[in-house]
């Protein structure tokens, strides 16, 4: 046993994510309202941890999500194939006027003084539609599954689809994978079928099965009801308040053995400092602190997340794992879109302290 965790030495499959796909419209700089064209991303908090693992760090991966027929599925679908993941589809039909549909999401990237802007169009979105019975986690699992993971944002979507990741979660601890959550609380979302009391009803049900949880203390306070910290905070890199709640979160769920959060300090949009900080039974470990010049900030702590679990799943000391989170997640900030444009050897080179001088 290792980081408090039995994790399988082999499987068919590294990581397996339950989640819902989305399509990210992207104008760059330019606010919605002056826009005249948009790059597309392909995202989704639980699909990014596995693209990333699959992409980056070379490990086999699954998605099981819901996929709508035409053609922005046939987009969704590509970049899934590109991305090097294996697909898991309930499918849906689309009736050609108002869906099911793959949701869409709208972010710009603000510039300086100006924030990013991010709202969303989930209208009849065919992921809210999954519930349990529509995967066959027997067939899903039958080659050995190391690792599961799923995320508040799914589980934010509709009353079925915290049964899909509760009902995903049961079957991957019986094939003996370790189970992880990213609690990923965002208000709008929860805010349409029952806000704040809703929202920790449904988390805390799904944090009774999890091994690993990544969430900062608004996660922690809003998604899982933990109370805040006793000891204030000296700055957005302190990691004091997120610790202070440790406690409670481990006095409620003992079974938790790690827990982990970025840390962000803004100075503008494009101007960061980052950090990152985890508890891993019982010992507590935190990364350097990096001066980041932003280009795309949506996606970096699924990329800490896909760093952080590679380091687990390969055994590496808990200060490397750390480590690697933070340094894949820095280097994700620098691409546009919500997935990893990095390499291994990139995430190594800035984990160890490399620099950005120019590489020939």
């Amino acid at each position: 046993m290792k980081y408090g965790l039995e994790i399988r030495a082999e499987g068919a499959l590294d990581l397996v994510s339950v989640g819902a796909l989305v399509h990210r419209l992207d104008p760059g700089i330019v606010p919605f309202h002056k826009a005249g064209h948009y790059a597309v991303h392909v995202s989704g908090g639980e699909f990014n941890v596995a693209a990333n693992l699959a992409d980056c760090f070379k490990m086999k991966t699954a998605i099981a999500t819901a996929m709508v027929d035409y053609p922005i599925g046939g987009l969704v679908e590509e970049r899934v194939r590109a991305m090097g993941v294996t697909p898991f589809y309930k499918r849906f039909e689309h009736n050609g006027v108002n869906g099911p549909n793959i949701a869409a999401v709208y972010s710009d990237r603000g510039f300086g003084v100006r924030a990013p802007v991010v709202f969303y169009n989930r209208a009849n979105e065919a992921g809210a539609r999954l519930k349990p019975g529509d995967f066959d986690w027997a067939k899903i699992f039958s080659g050995g599954v190391r690792w599961f993971h799923s995320g508040g944002i799914f589980a934010a979507l509709s009353e079925t689809t915290s049964e899909v990741i509760l009902e995903g979660m049961k079957a991957a601890r019986a094939a003996g994978a370790v189970v992880s959550f990213d609690l990923n609380f965002r208000e709008k979302l929860w805010r349409i079928w029952g806000g704040e009391d809703r929202a920790q009803k449904v988390i805390r049900r799904i944090v009774e099965n999890v091994d690993v949880l990544v969430g900062n203390e608004e996660d922690l306070q809003k998604g899982l009801g933990v109370p805040g910290p006793e000891v204030a905070a000296k700055s957005k890199l302190d990691p004091a308040a997120f610790l202070g709640m440790i406690g409670h979160v481990v006095a409620r769920h003992p079974q938790v053995k790690i827990v982990a959060t970025t840390l962000r300090e803004v100075h503008s949009t494009n101007r960061h400092r980052w950090s990152a900080v985890a508890w891993i039974d019982g010992e507590t470990f935190v990364a350097p602190t990096a001066e980041l010049d932003v280009y795309d900030r949506v996606g970096g702590g699924d990329g800490f997340a896909a760093g952080f679990f590679y380091g687990l799943l390969t055994g590496q000391s808990p200060e490397q794992c750390v480590r690697l989170g933070w340094a894949h997640g820095a280097l994700l900030t620098t691409f546009p879109g919500d997935t990893t444009m990095a390499t291994l050897d990139q995430v190594k080179s800035f984990a160890e302290g490399g620099s950005a001088r120019i590489q020939r």
